[in-house]
């Protein structure tokens, strides 16, 4: 694996799941995380219910963890590929149900564009099931691109298709079960 020379970054990674035992699942990819090498879990959001995003399907399970790692954005991004391919990710329908989406969000204050990875990531500015969870565990992260702390950015977004689970030991902001 390759590791950064600069030390540790913070990163941001958004979780989703909406097949399968999607609890479970979400439950057991944050302990997947949290063993990642060169890694350590700093926070894990609640766990919200949200409104899917094109064709009809069920209700999304969303959170958000962060996580200071040395790897290279590339190495993390393949990481989360490969978490997902064993939780039984296949990627075929856009928008379609899935057993697990893991997004980077974001890495530090890092600005990358690949064709394999844009950081931070283009679109979460506009997503109430990133932002919500996200602002719980980073609200004063500033994004790069705008200049908005990730709790301004919530405040420009609609977040009435996102709910918190009811769910008994969700985990704190601290990722540690209440």
């Amino acid at each position: 694996m390759a590791i950064q020379s600069g030390g540790s970054e913070v990163a941001a990674i958004s979780l989703g799941s909406n097949q399968g035992h999607s609890l479970a699942i979400l439950q057991g990819v944050v302990a997947d995380l949290a063993a990642t090498p060169a890694s350590t879990l700093l926070a894990c959001s609640r766990w919200y219910l949200t409104a899917p995003i094109g064709p009809p399907q069920p209700d999304y399970w969303n959170g958000c963890v962060l996580l200071s790692t040395a790897l290279d954005p590339e190495v993390l991004l393949q990481r989360l590929w490969d978490l997902e391919h064993s939780y039984g990710r296949q990627r075929s329908e856009r928008w379609g149900p899935r057993t697990l989406d893991l997004d980077l969000i974001f890495l530090g204050q890092q600005r990358w564009e690949t064709p394999r990875l844009w950081l931070p990531h283009p679109r979460f500015r506009e997503r109430g099931f990133v932002l919500v969870p996200l602002a719980e565990i980073a609200p004063d992260w500033i994004d790069p691109v705008s200049g908005y702390t990730v709790a301004q950015l919530l405040t420009q977004v609609d977040t009435t298709g996102v709910r918190p689970a009811d769910i008994p030991h969700a985990p704190s902001a601290t990722g540690i079960a209440q």
